[in-house]
């Protein structure tokens, strides 16, 4: 290992398994605010750059392991955690897997975890490399498992981004972070569809860029809507005739999009959830029995 200084209190360390993109980055946050971190990475090149800033580097991940700190684990996949985490020493430790994957896995690796003597944490990292570091960008991570944990280490994660606590369930960080980036995804495929619509015309992309993003910032709040459904705390025969209103107009959406030569593939599958929606007869025909409906 190279070497680094001594910690204090207020500088705790910190150590990293995997320097992708967002693995450089969180190290790049920890390493400017004064924070110990020592980094390993399956090609060693690639902790070469964060070595001349003051990074500890590992040989192996056992070692890295071994440094202290929570060990913050930002890989490809579940079975990289696997992989990389199987031949270390965790008993003891406390392990923060930011590692993209799905709320069964972070269960199942916690249980995992726990198996080998280790504390664990699972988090959703709600942000692309370029936001992390920086506080202004909105960049936050959620994370699950236990609060006492999440309460140790707050402060040293929060450093990178902003920390929002999604529960004891270790799967509940993974579960919001892909329920976002499904909307996320959602809207792009909106967004997608318009451009396209308008792609021939004489449109200026730049002007249609300021009213899309301002419409969609102000169709947004209809979040709380759905919510106050599923809640019980609106009043259901409004939506009836919303949503019988918005199927009845779903041929002129269609023909728009033949007539302008655009598939209109990003938009049926939503359309069709509509219509089965309106159409079954022991459905609520509101948006939480559109909700309930994808359930089935």
């Amino acid at each position: 290992m190279t070497p680094h200084t001594e910690h204090t209190k207020d500088t705790a360390p910190v150590t990293l398994l995997g320097l992708g993109a967002m693995g450089t980055a969180l190290a790049r946050a920890w390493l400017a605010a004064g924070h110990p971190t020592t980094v390993w990475n399956r090609t060693p090149a690639r902790a070469e750059a964060l070595a001349a800033e003051g990074a500890r580097t590992a040989d192996t991940a056992a070692a890295a392991v071994a440094a202290g700190g929570p060990v913050v684990v930002c890989l490809l996949d579940d079975a990289s955690v696997g992989e990389v985490l199987g031949g270390t020493d965790l008993a003891g430790r406390d392990v923060v897997n930011l590692t993209t994957c799905t709320p069964e896995q972070a269960r199942a690796r916690a249980a995992w975890a726990g198996e080998r003597g280790a504390r664990y944490l699972d988090g959703g990292i709600m942000a692309v490399p370029p936001m992390i570091g920086v506080p202004e960008s909105g960049a936050y991570v959620f994370y699950s498992g236990p609060r006492a944990l999440f309460d140790r280490h707050r402060e040293v994660l929060a450093v990178p981004a902003g920390t929002t606590y999604a529960g004891e369930d270790p799967g509940y960080a993974a579960l919001q972070d892909m329920a976002l980036l499904s909307a996320m995804y959602g809207m792009f495929a909106g967004v997608t569809h318009a451009f396209a619509l308008v792609r021939k015309e004489d449109v200026d992309p730049a002007a249609f860029a300021g009213l899309l993003a301002g419409w969609l910032t102000a169709m947004a709040p209809a979040a709380h809507g759905i919510a106050a459904e599923l809640t019980g705390g609106a009043d259901p025969q409004e939506e009836v005739s919303a949503l019988a209103m918005q199927v009845a107009g779903i041929p002129t959406f269609l023909d728009t999009a033949r007539q302008q030569g655009v598939s209109a593939e990003l938009l049926t599958p939503y359309f069709e959830l509509m219509r089965r929606c309106l159409a079954e007869q022991r459905a609520a025909r509101d948006p939480k029995g559109m909700v309930d409906l994808l359930r089935r």
